[in-house]
C-alpha cells in the first residue's frame, strides 16, 4: 500500500505523519515550532522527526512515495520556497523543499497549508461530495483553500485564498502584515487570546476566552460578538466572490463548536447576496487537527481531486 509523509508547519507547532492511500494516519508526531532558532535549524529538527516516525512505523525510506509540506504563505510552491509568512517572522526566502530533499532519497512538494487542508477535506473529509467548497482555517492565523469546479485554486505562486489579510475593521489596529484591521488580527486564535487577556487583565488561552463567553462574562461578550461578526463577514465575502456551496471551518478555534458556528450561520443567512448563497452550508472540518497532515500527504496520492 502506498505511503506518503505529510508535514504541517504552523506558527506554534509542526505536525508530521505517515498517511496511507486510504487517508489513514499510521504514525504521527507533533513538535513545537521554535522561533528562537534559525529556520535551517528548525527544519533540521523536522527532518529528524521525519526519520523517527519512518522508523517507528517499521518502514524504510524506499517505502515512502513522497513528502508533502503544508506551510503558511506567502510562499512559492512551484519553486519550493517559503517567502515571508507573518506568523514565522524570521522565515524569509527559505528553500524548504531543497533542505528537506537534501536529507532524504524521497521527492518533496510544498503547498500552502490551507490548500493542503482543503485537499484533505475533499479526499476523505467534509468536502467529498462538493466540487465547489472552501476550507477556512481559524488557528494561529486565518487562511483558506478554495476548491472551484473540482479544482484547487492556486494563483500565480500558490497563495490564492489568503483571506486572513482581508481588511475588515481598521479600528482593531495594525496587523503583523502592516495593514490595519485584518481578519486574522481580529479573529484568529492568537488574536482572541491576546485581546481576551487585555480585557481580563490576565494571560488567557483562546479556550479560556471561549469559556468566559459561554459563562456570559459581561466583559467578554461584546468582544466575542464582534469576533463572530467579522468571521461572518469573511464567510459572506467568500460566498459572494466564489459562489461556493459549502464552507468548511477547521483549525483550533473550530473546536469551540456551536458557540462559533451558530452566529456565523446566522450572519450568512442574513447577508449573503444571492438567496442561494444564504443557504450555504457552514460546517466543521471532519478531520479536525489531522487535515493539514493528511492534505500535505495527499500531494503524493493519485485521484484526490
Amino acid at each position: 500500500m502506498k505511503n506518503s509523509i505529510g508535514v504541517d508547519i504552523g506558527g506554534t507547532k509542526v505536525a508530521i505523519g505517515i498517511v496511507n492511500e486510504t487517508g489513514l494516519v499510521k504514525e504521527q508526531s507533533i513538535i513545537p515550532t521554535d522561533l528562537s532558532i534559525s529556520p535551517f535549524d528548525m527544519i533540521s529538527k523536522i527532518n529528524v522527526e521525519i526519520k523517527n516516525i519512518i522508523t517507528q512505523a517499521g518502514l524504510k525510506q524506499e517505502d515512502i512515495t513522497g513528502i508533502g509540506i503544508g506551510a503558511p504563505g506567502p510562499l512559492d510552491s512551484k519553486n519550493g520556497m517559503i517567502l515571508c509568512p507573518p506568523n514565522l517572522p524570521t522565515w524569509k526566502d527559505i528553500p524548504i523543499q531543497k533542505w528537506v530533499e537534501d536529507e532524504f532519497s524521497i521527492p518533496v512538494k510544498l503547498e500552502n497549508d490551507a490548500n493542503a487542508a482543503a485537499l484533505a477535506e475533499k479526499w476523505i473529509g467534509a468536502g467529498q461530495k462538493n466540487d465547489d467548497f472552501i476550507y477556512m482555517t481559524v488557528s494561529t492565523g486565518i487562511g483558506s483553500g478554495i476548491i472551484s469546479d473540482g479544482k484547487l485554486l492556486h494563483g500565480r505562486k500558490g497563495n490564492a485564498g489568503d483571506v486572513g489579510h482581508i481588511v475588515v475593521d481598521p479600528s482593531f489596529g495594525q496587523c503583523t502584515c502592516g495593514q490595519y484591521g485584518c481578519l486574522e488580527w481580529i479573529a484568529s486564535g492568537t488574536a482572541i487570546a491576546r485581546e481576551g487577556s487585555k480585557i481580563m487583565g490576565e494571560k488567557l488561552t483562546t479556550a479560556e476566552v471561549f469559556n468566559l463567553y459561554d459563562q456570559n462574562h459581561t466583559d467578554i461578550i461584546p468582544y466575542m460578538n464582534r469576533v463572530f461578526h467579522v468571521l461572518g463577514v469573511a464567510c459572506v465575502t467568500l460566498i459572494n466572490m466564489f459562489d461556493t456551496e459549502k464552507i468548511v471551518i477547521g483549525g483550533g478555534v473550530s473546536n469551540s463548536g456551536e458557540t462559533l458556528f451558530n452566529p456565523i450561520r446566522s450572519y450568512v443567512q442574513s447577508y449573503a447576496l444571492n438567496p442561494d448563497g444564504r443557504k450555504t452550508e457552514i460546517v466543521p472540518s471532519q478531520l479536525k487537527q489531522s487535515s493539514g497532515v493528511v492534505g500535505a500527504a495527499a500531494l503524493w496520492m493519485d485521484n484526490v481531486l
